[in-house]
């Protein structure tokens, strides 16, 4: 049983006869409504008159059309270890896994195909990659004229890596067991320990 203390009574607050009417209200939207029709009047306008202008992105924290990573060699970064399809929560990617013909990692991926128009751009793949081979990008006029343009295979991600890699360069994690990758200076420790190469 419940103690009378613990039990609290809620009622009903008593409303004036313009609160009834809902006329406070109406008075705040229209402040508001007119404030906005001052601002789009008097100052400086925010449309921007597309594809001519383009507006300036916070590319800090843009997502946008994604890309495969080369390593320094120019291969594939990917080691086809299914990370990034398996942390898609709308299972956009699709991976087939192939033996390297490289000695320096097992794998690599002979198919990766990657459906933007399923993706939700949450940088789930990205942050899952252990070596920094899928990113997001910043660019978003990625255009098709249908569903299957729009799936991208491995060359299609390969020459976006290509096409925006001087605006935003490749990480580069230093990763245990796999030589090679990362700029150990700038890189700090490894992420498993052991004998980083």
């Amino acid at each position: 049983m419940i103690p009378d203390e613990d039990i609290i009574q809620l009622e009903a607050p008593q409303l004036s006869s313009p609160e009834r009417l809902y006329l406070p209200q109406i008075v705040d939207g229209m402040r508001v409504t007119l404030a906005h029709l001052g601002k789009s009047l008097f100052k400086e306008t925010m449309t921007v008159q597309y594809p001519e202008e383009k507006r300036d992105l916070r590319v800090e924290n843009y997502r946008g059309v994604h890309r495969l990573n080369r390593d320094e060699k120019d291969r594939v970064a990917c080691v086809a270890c299914f990370m990034c399809a398996t942390a898609c929560p709308v299972h956009c990617i699709h991976i087939e896994g192939g033996e390297s013909p490289w000695e320096d990692r097992e794998k690599y991926p002979v198919k990766f195909d990657l459906d933007e128009l399923r993706c939700i751009y949450c940088g789930m793949c990205e942050e899952a990659c252990p070596v920094d081979a899928i990113e997001l990008t910043h660019t978003y006029d990625l255009v098709g004229r249908s569903r299957e343009e729009m799936i991208l295979g491995k060359e299609e991600l390969l020459a976006i890596y290509d096409a925006t890699k001087a605006e935003k360069p490749r990480k580069n994690p230093r990763i245990t067991g796999y030589p090679g990758t990362g700029n150990p200076s700038a890189a700090g420790p490894s992420l498993a320990g052991g004998n980083p190469s």
